[in-house]
């Protein structure tokens, strides 16, 4: 079973701040599950937790036990994006020029260029709000499941600030422009069920179902074949930046590759032999 947080009769405990504490990590099945633990804080992430986030799913892409990821998080809310209260007194020093685009780059976008980037298919179980980054953590995910009660602001407009962590990139990508250029300009929250109608969520779930739902889907993704998985994520994420003939040769190459791999000769021998193929994940 995925860690789960302390709990006490006032609700989840505090954590003590350490790594170990604000990202809980456990491995199942097959199956990592990366859960955020800063409840009261609507588990906004932290320098540290970022850094540690990014870690962890550096280590998942590579380590063969590993063949699906769960994110989700503690608490009602999944994640109000990043804690502007970390910085503490670093945030009144002068900035240089390129400072701010620095730490976005070094920041933000590596984080959600973590979750493309994993080679194992990534499940977002968002089980409450997802604001800012969070929410654009949640859509860099490969799938998103959303309890009833979640919703997803692009909270940046709010607060007089340009939207970062990718989310120009992601969400004309899963909607359209107008309808990104419509949740940007506004900052309004969008309901579990308004996002599954434009195609931002795969499946709405009772809160009480979102775990096991998630995973269901976990699970049936580390018995599949994991490299063909990996390539097919690889084409998908690429297909919006490349012309045709560019695709096509990205498809023909990650035939190429796949057809190298054990789960590949194992996937035609079982329709050969009329039996349900066996996938290892090599």
């Amino acid at each position: 079973m995925p860690a789960s947080p302390r709990t006490s009769p006032d609700g989840p405990d505090e954590p003590d701040g350490s790594d170990d504490s604000v990202i809980l990590h456990a491995t199942d099945n097959g199956v990592s599950w990366i859960t955020l633990n800063r409840p009261r804080a609507m588990n906004a992430l932290t320098p540290d937790q970022r850094e540690r986030l990014i870690s962890q799913l550096g280590e998942d892409a590579c380590d063969p036990t590993v063949r699906a990821v769960v994110l989700t998080a503690s608490g009602p809310a999944f994640c109000a994006g990043a804690d502007l209260r970390a910085a503490g007194p670093a945030a009144a020093r002068p900035r240089a020029p390129g400072d701010v685009a620095r730490t976005i780059r070094l920041g933000a976008q590596r984080l959600i260029s973590a979750v493309l980037d994993c080679e194992k298919p990534v499940i977002a179980a968002v089980n409450g709000t997802a604001a800012g980054l969070g929410a654009h953590l949640a859509l860099a995910c490969d799938l998103v499941l959303a309890a009833e009660e979640a919703v997803f602001i692009e909270v940046f407009v709010r607060r007089g600030l340009v939207p970062d962590g990718g989310g120009a990139y992601l969400l004309p990508r899963l909607v359209g422009p107008r309808r990104a250029k419509e949740l940007m300009f506004f900052g309004d929250p969008l309901p579990a069920r308004e996002a599954e109608r434009l195609g931002l969520v795969n499946r709405v779930v009772a809160g009480g179902e979102l775990a096991g739902v998630a995973r269901a889907w976990a699970e049936r993704l580390a018995t599949g074949p994991t490299r063909a998985l990996a390539l097919t994520k690889q084409l998908v994420n690429a297909s919006l930046d490349t012309d045709r003939a560019a695709a096509f040769a990205a498809e023909a190459a990650a035939q190429e590759i796949n057809m190298t791999t054990a789960d590949a000769r194992e996937g035609l021998a079982g329709f050969a032999e009329r039996r349900t193929p066996v996938y290892r994940g090599r």
